[in-house]
């Protein structure tokens, strides 16, 4: 990398310091979100990070006007985080962040309106990606990954700062979209539960008058828990809502929604089709229902065989396995049907040895008193 001149590395701190006031000044939400977006990997900002490493003065630039030293408490610690950002030394660039976050959320409550949510949507979103990224770098060295933990501690401040009378309420629901990320990544959802019961009980929340996005992502989250508690009606409530809403184009989403929504209509009798499983590469079903079609009991536990890993990472699993009694069920009735066309008046009476015969042709072993 060639290195810039002094009075370069001082001309572009100034300019990004220039960005970020006027930013401020002219409530241009756009422009500020552009200037903590560091996953981006904008080449203007990693263009600054290098000048910061670099000039290694950039506090005097900050402190020496009144025009940059009243956000002072926001820039200096954003700044000592670009610089560890491109160092690769995440775990001191989430410390730094961390400290800039909340100096930001100060200056945010002070301001009446709302104009500043889409850039503490950025605020949001990049602290929960660096406390993700700081965590491996602990692990990677022998160390108890905890940054993650202390990012879903400062987005509940956030939500906190949020949850209240006024036009900011509206950025809620995307925090807490963040903090159900964190708290499915941890392991930790029964920590969602009190964030859910301030959406949907506090008065001042008009569930409709959230932007689409975040409704979406909020539904799909919600549905995942009602999967775990087994609740499946209102799991295809919730998750049929994030799939109608969802933008059509962005497939991968819609792909993950569905990998929890099929599960849930497999249980409550519903098929998808196949055409529909091709579509999405949801292929590891295709036996599943193919199983519930045909009452083939042994197909159904090859195919939780094959895909075991899968089903258990994403915790549908037990929800799939449960489906042995729908497939005895059409087992069954296939068995009826066949008697019945032999000898209709006495189809409503099946023999149990019919079924045990059944169960042998699937190589299933299951003497009489099992049956």
């Amino acid at each position: 990398m060639a290195y810039p001149s002094m009075g370069e590395a001082h001309r572009r701190i100034t300019d990004y310091l220039n960005k970020f006031c006027d930013a401020v000044s002219y409530q241009d939400v756009a422009s500020l979100a552009q200037l903590f977006s560091f996953s981006s990997n904008s080449p203007s900002l990693l263009s600054l990070a290098d000048v910061l490493n670099f000039f290694q003065d950039a506090n005097r630039l900050i402190k020496q006007s009144d025009k940059f030293s009243q956000f002072g408490e926001i820039l200096a610690p954003l700044f000592r985080s670009l610089q560890s950002y491109r160092l690769g030394n995440l775990v001191e660039a989430y410390h730094a962040f961390e400290k800039f976050a909340n100096a930001f959320i100060q200056e945010f409550r002070n301001w009446e309106s709302a104009w500043a949510l889409e850039a503490l949507y950025v605020i949001a979103y990049e602290i929960r990606v660096l406390a993700e990224r700081a965590d491996r770098e602990l692990s990677s060295n022998g160390k108890s990954p905890e940054k993650l933990k202390g990012a879903g501690s400062f987005l509940m401040k956030v939500f906190g700062v949020l949850a209240g009378k006024g036009p900011k309420r509206v950025g809620a629901l995307y925090v807490t979209c963040q903090l159900f990320k964190i708290y499915f990544k941890l392991g930790t959802v029964h920590l969602c539960r009190s964030v859910i019961r301030s959406i949907e009980t506090a008065r001042i929340f008009d569930f409709e008058e959230f932007p689409r996005r975040d409704k979406v992502t909020y539904m799909y989250y919600t549905g995942r828990l009602e999967v775990f508690n087994e609740n499946f009606p209102a799991a295809d409530h919730k998750l049929s809502y994030a799939l109608t809403h969802c933008n059509p184009l962005r497939e991968a989403n819609i792909r993950m929604i569905l990998k929890y929504l099929i599960p849930v209509k497999l249980s409550l009798g519903i098929l998808p089709k196949t055409c529909l499983l091709e579509k999405y590469n949801l292929l590891e079903y295709n036996d599943v229902v193919k199983a519930l079609k045909r009452g083939d009991l042994r197909l159904l536990r090859h195919a939780l065989q094959e895909h075991e890993d899968q089903f258990l990472r994403s915790g549908v699993y037990l929800v799939l396995e449960k489906l042995e009694l729908q497939v005895y069920q059409r087992l069954v009735k296939k068995i009826y049907f066949i008697q019945k066309q032999k000898d209709p008046s006495k189809a409503h009476q099946l023999k149990l040895e019919v079924i045990v015969k059944a169960l042998k042709w699937l190589e299933m072993d299951m003497d009489l008193d099992e049956v």
